[in-house]
């Protein structure tokens, strides 16, 4: 038998980005602004993590809305993750037409000095982060709002030395950083602790986020 490393506990994780982002974004900006500005009557009245200065944090019903942008944006997401879902779990198309989403949606306003803990979401199997604006990247402080990902692995790293300290992904130890572009998507199991850094930039850091489970309609 020859020689074989396979990834055995690999973490699927899925990419896209709106073809058309520059235009949805436009309209989806100023519509959350709007909101925010509202305040209590579309905040999150119960949000299951400290809520830091700095950061906005909506109810979690947003794709109900019916603003055509928001609904333009929830086709592209749930048809991204129907992809991710379908591909991963080998589902052939009668299974994806029995396929029921559930989900929580809503949006963050982060500004200077605003930031979230690391956390998972329990609950859910699928995760997603949306990019309405990524925000100012101060020159000093290029990890400003970054989105990051810490390696389920918790022992990997409890002892090193030249045998494993350069680990090419995906078996590499720590984390895994994402410094958003506007019109970007990131999916991501529910389970994987992650957190969002400060956020530094003199204006807005826009995101819309996901939890989603599932269910199998009878055949």
């Amino acid at each position: 038998m020859t020689l074989q490393i396979s990834p055995m506990f690999a973490v699927p994780m899925a990419q896209d980005t709106h073809p058309e982002a520059d235009a949805l974004n436009a309209r989806i900006k100023p519509l959350l602004l709007a909101r925010e500005a509202e305040g209590a009557r579309y905040a999150n009245p119960n949000p299951s993590l400290k809520q830091q200065a700095g950061v906005f944090e909506s109810d979690f019903n947003l794709f109900a809305w019916p603003d055509e942008c928001i609904q333009q944006l929830r086709h592209f997401c749930w048809t991204a993750l129907g992809r991710t879902i379908q591909d991963i779990n080998g589902y052939g198309a009668e299974e994806m037409q029995r396929l029921q989403i559930f989900s929580h949606t809503w949006f963050h306003v982060t500004r200077h000095g605003g930031f979230t803990i690391m956390h998972t979401h329990p609950m859910a199997s699928w995760s997603g982060v949306y990019c309405v604006d990524p925000g100012e990247t101060p020159a000093d402080r290029e990890e400003s709002g970054v989105l990051r990902f810490h390696s389920p692995h918790h022992y990997s790293n409890y002892f090193t030395d030249a045998g494993n300290m350069r680990q090419r992904p995906p078996y590499h130890h720590g984390t895994w950083s994402i410094r958003f572009r506007a019109g970007q998507l990131v999916l991501f199991p529910s389970w994987l602790q992650h957190e969002v850094l400060p956020f530094y930039g003199s204006d807005e850091r826009i995101t819309i986020a996901f939890n989603c489970w599932f269910g199998m309609k009878d055949a």
